[in-house]
This record gives C-alpha cells, sequence and structure tokens, in this order.
C-alpha cells in the first residue's frame, strides 16, 4: 500500500487530518478534540510528518501542526475514475426528490 493509502487508513489519523484542516493545531488542541491521550496523538502526527502530510512549526514551547494537502493528491488521483458513479447517483436522488411534494407530515 502507498504511503498516502497508509496514512488514511487509520481512523484516528483521518480525525486527525480533519481537524488540521481547519486550522493548524497544536498537539494538546488535538488531545482535547480527539479525547485520546498525548502519547497517542504524538505517534500518529510523526506518522502524518514523516508522509510528509503535515508540518510542524515550534512557536516558543509549543509545536503548532498543520496539514500539507498536496501528499494526498494521490488519493484524489485514484479516485477521479469513481466519481462518475457518484455523480450519476447523486443527479438520480435529485430528479426523485424534485418530484415529491413538500409535505411535512409525510
Amino acid at each position: 500500500m502507498s504511503e498516502p493509502f497508509a496514512v488514511v487508513a487509520d481512523p484516528t489519523r483521518r480525525r486527525v487530518l480533519d481537524l488540521l484542516r481547519t486550522r493548524p493545531r497544536t498537539v494538546t488542541e488535538l488531545v482535547d478534540a480527539l479525547g485520546v491521550s498525548q502519547p497517542t496523538v504524538s505517534k500518529h502526527l510523526r506518522v502524518l510528518r514523516e508522509a510528509g502530510v503535515v508540518t510542524v512549526r515550534a512557536e516558543a514551547q509549543r509545536r503548532r501542526y498543520e496539514l500539507r494537502p498536496e501528499p494526498l493528491a494521490a488519493i484524489d488521483d485514484w479516485l477521479a475514475p469513481y466519481r462518475w458513479m457518484w455523480a450519476d447517483r447523486l443527479d438520480t436522488l435529485g430528479r426523485h426528490l424534485d418530484t415529491m411534494e413538500d409535505d411535512p407530515d409525510a
């Protein structure tokens, strides 16, 4: 399995990426948001850093972690041929919803 896929295979790392998508965060912020121990967060951050998916910047005694989305482009490239399936299904759902009556009691 290539590195970007291995990185996102773990649910905790996906949650870390979701949090970093909105803004850079410290380890303490990630620990609080994830509800897991500091060593667990640090372990996952090390994996993400070694894969090049996050960068770390020292600010006094704190370290801020920031998402680097470029390495995840391989996942996006792999998913591209499958998007037509979702587009077709969403179009079908949209057409179905358009034919339904707006009845809040239904």
